[in-house]
């Protein structure tokens, strides 16, 4: 178990696997390293797959401070500076994607390379000019009502993002395993880091970012429509539009072989 301390004295959990072109893969909200189980051995053949879970998430000391997605991305910097890595394709998910806006925003490429944005809206509430939010937390209402449920039902909530992120039927297993690792984060974390993930707009970053991306959207996602993330790659100069047609949020878990090949293919590119 591969730890470090950031500088105001968390200890984050990471993982290195593989040699080759570094590439970081960060996980979204409430959510695990384990998630990317069907991803980072295969990648770590021919890369160095870099893992890490956000505090207060996964592995990760339960703090119940710094829960903003702007010391999110002070964490990704501070873990990349202790590995003295170079060059690195940056991959987030969901909300590990807003984390590695605000890197980018805070830090410029600073030690990265390419960047790979994985079913995220530059948004999560509705409003006058932006119709594709976040469907289960697109507004104040509905996100008192999501902070209601993970505080008094904290593990039927989780097991409630299974069917939500998922396609098809999740098996039994699967709702399990999902569940468990969300649970690993305690109900406060999980308010709070959605609190301030709601409320930030990524609009004006895009057209700035300069980086090669790679923006990979499940046609299918009930959690965003696809609409929303593709606005992404239209966005971004020159980003690379990828569709996933047979999966849902979690596309790198339904559509994993293909989901795999174009993460190598945009690498090695």
């Amino acid at each position: 178990m591969a730890t470090f301390y950031t500088n105001d004295h968390v200890e984050l959990y990471y993982e290195v696997k593989g040699a080759g072109k570094p590439l970081l893969m960060i996980p979204g909200w409430t959510c695990s390293t384990q998630f990317f189980k069907k991803n980072s051995d295969v990648l770590a053949e021919n890369f160095q797959v870099i893992l890490m879970d956000f505090r207060g998430h996964g592995e990760s000391e339960k703090v119940l401070h710094g829960h903003r997605i702007s010391r999110y991305a002070m964490d990704v910097k501070e873990l990349l500076d202790q590995l003295d890595v170079e060059d690195v394709t940056v991959l987030g998910w969901s909300m590990g994607v807003a984390v590695l806006w605000s890197y980018l925003e805070l830090f410029g490429n600073h030690r990265v390379s390419k960047l790979v944005c994985v079913d995220q809206a530059p948004l999560q509430y509705t409003g006058p000019d932006w119709f594709w939010g976040q469907n289960g937390c697109y507004d104040v209402e509905m996100f008192i009502r999501t902070c209601c449920a993970i505080e008094y039902a904290p593990r039927d909530s989780a097991e409630g993002l299974a069917f939500a992120c998922l396609y098809h039927e999740p098996t039994a297993d699967e709702v399990k395993f999902i569940a468990d690792e969300i649970s690993k984060c305690p109900p406060k974390v999980r308010i709070e880091i959605m609190r301030d993930h709601t409320n930030l707009d990524w609009r004006d970053l895009l057209p700035l970012i300069s980086l090669p991306t790679l923006v990979c959207v499940a046609r299918q996602s009930v959690v965003f429509d696809w609409q929303g993330s593709a606005y992404v790659a239209e966005h971004i100069p020159k980003a690379k539009l990828e569709f996933f047609e047979d999966s849902g949020h979690m596309l790198f878990w339904e559509e994993a072989e293909k989901f795999n090949q174009v993460i190598a293919d945009f690498i090695k590119a």
